[in-house]
């Protein structure tokens, strides 16, 4: 019979709240429901029979954009040993790191539990909270999915296998199976890719750094950057505190590794030589971002991935650095710390070619990715841009001002740089002036002319009539990543920002696509052993008003035809590009489009130790009075006419 609602015989507020029998029919059940799932959870989940099945090593098998094979890769590590062989203060080092009561717990933690369902429920960090044996359990099964049912299958195997393996035994089998990066499945191994020593060798100190891994060696391997060093060390640091406080290491020993055990250098796999290294790097960027692989399926393997990289722009990408770039001396000092990065991308996203060194076995650094080099006056069209698009504001009265290609500036050298409130002073004190290459007074010049002639003061004064943080919003809509993006200061607008040559590369596709932008990407699909994995893939978006692209273009093209690029004009009908120098001489760029492909080349000196930046004056025994941008734009030229002679457009 169905409770009487409202409760009769009572009044007021009482009729509502139900009685105590009802209340204790609810809790009993609920608790029967509860126990019944756990019954039924309990006899439906059977541990695997063959625990390390999964540990079957398999290639990632990398794909031209024509489905020919490009590379193979496939370094996993793994070698099984003994826990008597594991010294006792690596042993402890991971369990003061994980899970300092492990030969006491029953396979789970209740706390560790309830935070984790917790932070499901809420959507928050689900990391953290287990039990060795748990992610001993996640080992063997290798999911990333964070659900409920996932958690609650970990936790009845976690309890099933306390129950039928011993303590020693489920700790040699998370040691075996964890992962550590550097594709070192197991301690074994990990010792061999950080130490290049036996397990048996490591000294406490060592173990430390080790165990750190175990929370995400991608974070914590300090070769990846320099944020991972700090994190390792800081986490290296803990867990040999921790060891003191579970008793596993005395103070007085602890005292003595106040040095931070610097790992070797990472290997480089094999028959990744020449470009094809620095394309299957950005690839499994791209996939570790874009997808639901970690690094630590990628090293396990077997994966197919297509890629967008074409192999006949590659290799023409590589024959016109190699012949039109500069004769490098190592004898002559100007030639020392020398670089070259480029990147051709297709207006709708996909990276068609790099060069990111003269061999990636030899450097493993890509030129064409790096945040390190300012972009210059090549980013003087993204400020044109943001003009036609948003206007300008001179005054502190009144409101925004269109402005046009015959819009005129002053062109003279070391005029003031204005802002809407009188004259900008900089931090040092001193009035903001423009400078313009070889210090030539312009005088009254056009906008589109400015950019065409790569006048820098117009460009200057124009960005700030624009609103500095009006251009850099509408440089990040291009592609460009806020991080990579400089200071709002006036010299931002003549490129004191430092993108990649791919986003440069991207940024001017979209004055080429009628201002339609698709960010860069780097893989089409991927299949692992024939199983579709999804993908996410950039969508297209209208980044500037198709008028406002149109105008860039005919800038860019006056720029070529007429233009400080002139000498681009040899590769053909139809190009448009511009320039790039810093005022400091530090580094050259040439950036333009044919159709819908466009391609950055920048040429830098920079010391690999310090990643200082240093003058190009002299490069490949050139006068010092040359254009920084010459090399740039020869092998832009020479890579266009290459293309144009074997495809015939």
């Amino acid at each position: 019979m169905r409770p009487a609602y409202p409760r009769p015989g009572l009044r007021g507020f009482r009729r509502w709240l139900p009685s105590w029998r009802q209340l204790l029919a609810v809790l009993l059940t609920g608790v029967a429901a509860l126990v019944g799932a756990v019954v039924w959870l309990f006899a439906t989940t059977h541990v695997p029979d063959d625990l390390n099945s999964f540990a079957t090593q398999q290639n990632n098998v990398f794909y031209w954009s024509d489905g020919t094979e490009m590379a193979r890769t496939g370094w996993v590590n793994r070698q099984e040993v003994p826990l008597e062989k594991v010294p006792e203060s690596v042993r402890s080092a991971v369990l003061a790191a994980e899970n300092a009561t492990f030969y006491s717990d029953a396979g789970v933690s209740p706390t560790g539990i309830t935070r984790a369902v917790w932070a499901m429920v809420t959507g928050g960090d689900t990391q953290g909270g287990s039990t060795i044996t748990q992610q001993y359990v996640k080992n063997i099964y290798l999911t990333q999915e964070r659900d409920l049912s996932r958690k609650a299958s970990e936790i009845v195997i976690a309890v099933k296998l306390d129950q039928r393996l011993s303590k020693d035994e489920i700790l040699a089998g998370y040691l075996n199976t964890s992962w550590f990066g550097r594709g070192s499945y197991g301690i074994q191994r990990a010792a061999a890719a950080y130490y290049g020593k036996d397990v048996s060798a490591l000294n406490p100190s060592e173990a430390a750094f080790l165990a750190s891994l175990l929370k995400g060696a991608s974070l914590y391997d300090p070769s990846l950057s320099k944020d991972n060093y700090q994190r390792a060390v800081e986490r290296w640091s803990w867990v040999l505190d921790r060891m003191v406080e579970t008793g596993k290491l005395s103070a007085a020993e602890r005292a003595r590794y106040t040095d931070f055990p610097r790992p070797v250098a990472p290997p480089v796999a094999r028959g990744l030589g020449g470009q094809t290294g620095y394309l299957v790097d950005l690839a499994e960027s791209y996939l570790v971002s874009h997808s639901a692989i970690t690094p630590a399926l990628l090293d396990l393997g077997g994966y197919q991935i297509r890629t967008t990289f074409d192999r006949q722009r590659t290799a023409d990408l590589t024959t016109a650095v190699q012949s039109a770039g500069p004769r490098l001396d190592p004898a002559r000092e100007a030639d020392r710390h020398a670089r070259i990065g480029a990147a051709s991308v297709s207006a709708d996203g996909r990276i068609l070619a790099l060069y990111g060194g003269p061999d990636y076995l030899k450097q493993g650094f890509d030129n064409a990715n790096t945040s390190n080099v300012p972009v210059g006056t090549a980013f003087t069209p993204i400020v044109y841009a943001a003009a036609l698009d948003q206007g300008v504001r001179k005054g502190r009265e009144g409101g925004r001002s269109p402005v046009a290609p015959a819009t005129r500036y002053d062109g003279g050298d070391g005029i003031p740089v204005m802002t809407p409130e009188g004259p900008y002073w900089g931090r040092d004190g001193k009035m903001a002036k423009t400078a313009n290459d070889g210090h030539k007074n312009w005088g009254s010049i056009s906008l589109r002319d400015a950019v065409a002639q790569s006048v820098n003061g117009p460009m200057m004064q124009l960005g700030m009539d624009v609103g500095l943080d009006r251009v850099r919003t509408t440089a990040a809509g291009l592609g460009l990543l806020p991080d990579t993006l400089g200071d709002l200061v006036p010299s931002f607008s003549v490129g004191n920002s430092r993108p990649s040559a791919i986003r440069t590369a991207s940024a001017y596709g979209t004055f080429a696509a009628g201002g339609m932008h698709t960010d860069p990407y780097s893989v089409v699909s991927v299949t692992r052993n024939g199983t579709p994995v999804v993908l996410i893939r950039p969508a297209p978006f209208r980044a500037l008003p198709e008028q406002v692209a149109d105008r860039v273009d005919e800038s860019l093209r006056d720029a070529v035809r007429s233009g400080s690029a002139r000498e681009a004009a040899a590769a053909g009908p139809g190009t448009a590009g511009k320039t790039g120098t810093t005022e400091d001489r530090t580094a050259g760029w040439f950036v333009g489009y044919q159709g819908q492909v466009a391609t950055a080349v920048t040429v830098f000196r920079m010391d690999a130790t310090s990643m200082q930046l240093l003058p190009l004056d002299g490069l490949g025994g050139s006068p010092t009075t040359d254009p920084v941008s010459t090399y740039p734009t020869r092998i832009w030229t020479a890579y266009a006419q290459q293309v144009t002679a074997r495809t015939g457009r």
